[in-house]
């Protein structure tokens, strides 16, 4: 499996480049900005991108959406509850956040809790996650997860944008990620990565909840 993470954008968010070296083929996770550099880094890869995958629809996991699906044609995926954050994705930043983003277009697949994706040679399973966004996603594997914004290295996501629940954001946690084996190496939407044992055992919003 090929793994690379390009931070993107004003507040470096990462997006994830997971190849398959056997079929060259990719998926793109949270492609917030900066779609150039992501293709240029893509093309050094020498893969193809199949699939692109948005965790949630925050301007900053989405500003290269557009780019990259006008030069790819590659498929977007989205849990069908983001839909109506996905919508008002570049309205919502530029009233929240005074900056321009452009609008992602429709997406071709609408994800729903316990689908099944393949990339980067082997398969994911798609898990709902709301309180940081509503219709956020983790997508899990085997000794991986993809979790955006829900859980970082000594902290979690913020839950005071629309949409946004603390303790329904801890009750996604407390049911979808602790439970993984401590091993499990996060791959989250800022920051270092980092393991479901070492956030366990030290992040203190984790220290306190019990796998469900």
């Amino acid at each position: 499996m090929i793994i690379e993470t390009l931070p993107l954008g004003p507040i470096g968010t990462n997006g994830y480049i997971v190849g398959d070296e056997a079929t060259g083929k990719a998926a793109v996770i949270d492609p917030g900005d900066e779609a150039p550099r992501l293709l240029a880094a893509i093309a050094r890869l020498g893969l193809t991108v199949d699939q692109i995958i948005v965790t949630h629809a925050h301007f900053d996991h989405i500003g290269g959406v557009r780019g990259l699906v006008d030069a790819t044609h590659a498929p977007l995926l989205i849990h069908e509850k983001e839909l109506p954050v996905l919508d008002v994705a570049s309205e919502r930043a530029a009233a929240l956040f005074g900056i321009t983003v452009p609008q992602p277009p429709k997406p071709d697949r609408l994800l729903r809790e316990g689908d099944r994706l393949t990339f980067g040679g082997q398969t994911f399973r798609v898990v709902h996650t709301p309180g940081h966004s509503p219709g956020h996603i983790c997508l899990i594997g085997d000794g991986l997860a993809f979790v955006g914004d829900v859980v970082f290295q000594g902290s979690i996501g913020r839950t005071d944008l629309p949409g946004g629940d603390h303790e329904t954001l801890l009750r996604s946690i407390a049911t979808h990620i602790l439970p993984l084996p401590d091993e499990t190496v996060l791959y989250n939407g800022h920051g270092p990565v980092t393991t479901v044992g070492h956030e366990r055992r030290t992040n203190p919003f984790l220290m306190s909840l019990r796998a469900r």
